[in-house]
Formats: C-alpha cells, structure tokens, sequence
C-alpha cells in the first residue's frame, strides 16, 4: 500500500488514511480542531459497549430497553439503524463487531463504527471538520440518523461529520429561494437543518396545516435533510405529490473544498440537479434542505390482507395477488400510495396492506378500490370449499382527519430497527405491471422468497415529471412500485454463514431485474452488491452526475458505496483503483 500524505497533498497517495495507519492525525493535531469547533469531537463506540463493561449495568439496561427503538438510534453517534452495518467481515471472514448479545462469549469491537469525528453545531464547525479530513486525507464519513441499508454513513477507522444536532426548523410563510424573481414564492414552505428527523418536520408543518412528503418510519425517526432526500425520497403520498427530490426548493452544503454553497435553480442549479437523487455523501455536507409543502387534507385509508397457500400452483393467493399487480397503475394515477407485506410460513402467504388516497371523498375511494376488495370477497368465497383456500380479512375503508392521523394508526412497530437486514430492490414500470401481473406475482412469490414488500411509492405525479428535471434515478419516472426483498441472521453469524445468505439474495435478484431490465433500483433501498450500479442506481444521468462531482468536490473527498464515483475505489472506499 503507497504511504498516506498529509497537509492537503492527497494526490500523493491513492490511499486515504484511517486509524490503523502510521499518517493518522496525532493528539495535537486533533486537539488543534477541537479548538475550532463548537463541541468536544466525539468518539464514537459501538452502541452494545456499555453491556460489555457491566451487563448489570443501569446503562446497559438502557440500551437493552432501546435496542430497536429508532430515535434512540439516532442518538447515539456509533449507532446504525441496522446493526450489522456497524460490524466489519474480513475478507477471510472474520467478523469485527460488538453484538447485544454477550453470551456469544465474542469480544466488543469497533468493527465500522467511525473511531473519531465532530459534533456538527453549526456550519462552522461542518467547514473545520471538511478542512480537517481533507488536510490529512482521511477516510471520512458523514452521519446524520444512521439510517441505511448500505452502510454508507459508517466505515471502519474513519473521521466522522455528525449532523444530527443541526435542528433547525422554519416555516417561512413566502419563501423565495435565493436568487429568484420576485414573484416566485412558496407558501409556508419548511427549512430544516441537516439534523431534523422527521418528527420534528411534521410537528412544524402540522401546526401550519401543512403537509410534507415523508417516509414511513416509526417515530419519524429518518432525517428529513440527509440521504431519504437525497437518493429520491419515497412516500405514500408520493403518488399524488412526488418523490421528496420533487418538493425540495433549495439545498444548502458545505463541498470538500470548505465552500458552503446555496443550490436551487437559479444558483448552483448543477450541483442542485445532482443533489436531488445522486445520492448521500456525495458532494459534500448538507447542512439544510427547504421543502415546498401542501395544505392538509383529510385522507381515506384503506387496510386489508388476505392469505392462502403457498404449495399450488397458481393458488388463489396468487391470483389474488396478480389482481393487485394489475390494478396498480391504476391505484396510483387515481392517488392510492401505501405499502404491501407479503410475509410466509412453510404452507402459507399473507399479504397486508395500508394504502392511503389525499382529499378524496369516501365515493371516490369506494369507487377505485372497492372492485378489489368484490374480488378478493368472490375470490375467496369460490375457494372456500378446497384445499387451495383463500381467508380474507374484512377489508376497511377509514376517513382520517389528516395524513398525520393515518400514519399513527397505519405505521406502527419498529420497522425493523435495531435488527440485521440487507436488501435488495427494484422498480417496477406500469406497463409491466399491467400486462404481465400473473408473470410478476409468480415471479415475487417464488418459494425461495422468505417475504417481500411491494410498495405504491410511484406512478401518478412521480411518473408527471420529465426524468431529465433532476439526478434522481430516471427509471422512477416510469415506475409505479418499488419492490424489496430482504435477508437477515442471528448475531454471532461466521462470515461464511453471511456471505452465503448475500449470495442467495443475489440470486434472487436476478429474477427482480428480470422482470424490467431496462428500469432500475432506488438507491437507498437496495442491493450491496448490483452487478451495474452505475445504470441500476443513476441510468442515463451516471455520467452528468460524475461531472458535477468532478466541479464540487474535486479530491473525491465524499465516496459512498455504490455511489458516484465509488466504482474508482477498492471495497473499502480507501485506495484509489483507477483514474
């Protein structure tokens, strides 16, 4: 390995500098930032350490007591939502981590997590920790909630920005982005800073009346200014008002060479088309983002699930599901968004679902969703008799007051927080969806698949928007439902065990991409290890996007996995392989 360099020379080496190498920053050195920045630098530790000091301990207690909790999570600088991104495999398989549970008798270690970085307060303090990094050359990191399903805001022995504590949040009742005529304004549209979880936004925007384009997580605990926003943004209610790219006005970050930039459309509109989908930990440091909002408006839910049996071919369940895969594109163009969970037993599927229509009357719900339910009511009195079975659940049609209602009663649990899980992913275009449904629910209920979710995250107004209006992946643009797979272990899991549990979900994502190859994947919920990433995650707009990093960070200061640029890199994001 070449020698790292320090003082900004970093086109000296190929390598970036972590903790284990001879060019790590001394004491003085971080005692020298700690003096430029606002809080003590924080040391990150694996959030199950205190378990390993005393496991009687009050502080493990608390840990143990808010192991999936999300907010907690967030809370805490070395933890990830999903903890085996905290972890590290050798590539002789030997797994580095520090895991809840200590009776597995295996030592607390660092693994990924960031060994050092700053308490980001203030755009200052973002500035002084960029300089830093970039001065010594170090493997950096940016970390708002942790929330991830690629790792990308962890990476053993790194330096970490952390942006949780910028909390900032304005309504400003006629904002006009920077640079812009007069006459443009947006009425109480939202600005928050880097740290904002999404709680924090929908408590602004409620008590303004006002919506917002959000995801569906437990306790809002995503942030609403980091990689949701900037790899896409899906949402329940994106079928009627866009992706979370498509509300943002304005976007303000710090770029590796310590500028800190305002991007809209009038100012920086490169760097502002490429930030809104090319990814978190790209370009640099967001510090706010300002959201146009929407007035709120009563919302009609919808909940259902049916079950059947898995062993028959063409089972009733699967003909009910097919039904569901036909009608989607219809669903969404007439407002409908929400989720499906298909989980399985041995014998069975059952699918659950909550979906959502904004300001329509209870006619119009019936209208557009109540055929579906006739059909799964006919389906399963037709079953009712033999062995292939169809149990319906009552459907329900319920009027909310407000999408912040539907959510507390629709979104509850912990989403899977604070449990191993990878994923893997692919967006499905109406066309497809329509014309080839038996192909497709046959193709998503292989007996190989242990559960999937099947989400109305698109069509309507996503699919309204030229693909070449920003960065964002131009595969959303023609799809209506962004479809996941996952897999998980036990802690404790030997490398071997893992890697062949990956290789299976690759596998079977290889059938996904069969369905649509030429559509793509959304790029915060997908798989580690896609073949193209280049085209599955960015398609056409891979080559634009590099460009503008090129512009705004031209020491490629800020590489994430899979993301632009990373292809330049080894594995672990630290040697530089080619250009």
């Amino acid at each position: 390995m070449l020698a790292c360099a320090f003082g900004g020379s970093w086109a000296a080496s190929s390598c970036r500098c972590t903790s284990d190498d001879p060019c790590w920053p001394t004491q003085a050195d971080f005692d020298g930032l700690a003096r430029q920045v606002s809080q003590p630098l924080v040391r990150p530790t694996p959030p199950a350490l205190p378990c390993y000091i005393d496991a009687n301990s009050p502080e493990c207690a608390v840990v143990r007591a808010n192991w999936t909790n999300g907010n907690w999570r967030a809370d805490q600088p070395g933890a990830m939502q999903s903890p085996n991104f905290e972890g590290f495999i050798f590539p002789n398989g030997t797994v580095d981590a520090c895991f809840l549970n200590t009776s597995l008798d295996i030592p607390c270690r660092q693994g990924s997590v960031p060994v050092i970085g700053v308490d980001a307060r203030t755009v200052n303090d973002v500035q002084a920790a960029v300089k830093f990094a970039a001065d010594h050359n170090l493997r950096l990191v940016v970390r708002n909630t942790g929330h991830d399903f690629l790792g990308r805001s962890d990476g053993r022995g790194s330096f970490v920005i952390w942006t949780h504590h910028m909390r900032n949040v304005t309504v400003e009742p006629n904002f006009r982005p920077a640079g812009a005529p007069d006459n443009e304004t947006y009425e109480d549209a939202i600005t928050v800073g880097a740290g904002v979880r999404w709680h924090d936004a929908w408590a602004a925007a409620k008590a303004a009346g006002r919506i917002m384009v959000s995801p569906p997580t437990a306790g809002g605990s995503v942030g609403s200014a980091g990689g949701w926003m900037l790899g896409g943004g899906h949402s329940a209610l994106s079928p009627t008002y866009g992706l979370g790219v498509d509300n943002v006005l304005e976007i303000t970050l710090v770029t590796s060479t310590g500028d800190h930039l305002t991007a809209n459309a009038y100012q920086n509109s490169d760097l502002f088309w490429a930030l809104r989908g090319g990814g978190g930990g790209t370009f640099g440091v967001v510090t706010s983002a300002t959201y146009r909002t929407h007035q709120s408006v009563p919302i009609i839910g919808a909940s259902f699930s049916f079950s059947g049996n898995r062993s028959t071919s063409n089972s009733a369940f699967q003909q009910a599901f097919a039904e569901l895969i036909r009608i989607s594109p219809e669903l969404t163009n007439d407002g409908w968004g929400g989720y499906n969970s298909i989980s399985s037993t041995d014998d069975s599927f059952t699918c659950s679902s909550s979906l959502l229509i904004p300001n329509a009357t209870l006619a119009d719900a019936n209208a557009t969703i109540v055929p579906y339910f006739n059909f799964l009511q006919a389906l399963a009195a037709n079953s009712s008799s033999n062995a292939d079975s169809l149990t319906v659940a009552a459907p329900r049609l319920v009027s909310f007051a407000s999408f912040y209602d539907w959510f507390d009663s629709a979104i509850t649990g912990t989403s899977g927080i604070g449990v191993t899980v990878e994923v893997g992913s692919w967006l499905l275009p109406g066309p497809t969806l329509k014309g080839n449904s038996e192909v497709v629910a046959q193709t998503l209920l292989d007996d190989s698949f242990a559960g999937i979710g099947y989400y109305l995250v698109a069509g309507g107004a996503v699919n309204e928007v030229d693909p070449d209006a920003m960065g964002v992946n131009p595969a959303w643009r023609n799809a209506t439902v962004h479809a996941v797979i996952g897999t998980t272990w036990p802690e404790g899991s030997s490398g071997a065990t893992i890697d062949s549990l990956r290789k299976d979900l690759q596998n079977r994502m290889v059938n996904f991409r069969a369905l649509a190859p030429d559509s793509g994947a959304y790029f915060n919920e997908a798989s580690l290890f896609e073949p193209n990433p280049r085209q599955a995650f960015f398609g056409s707009h891979y080559d634009r996007l590099r460009e503008v990093k090129r512009v705004y960070d031209p020491i490629d200061l800020f590489v994430v996995v899979e993301g632009v640029g990373s292809d330049e890199w080894d594995s672990e994001l630290k040697c530089r392989v080619q250009g």
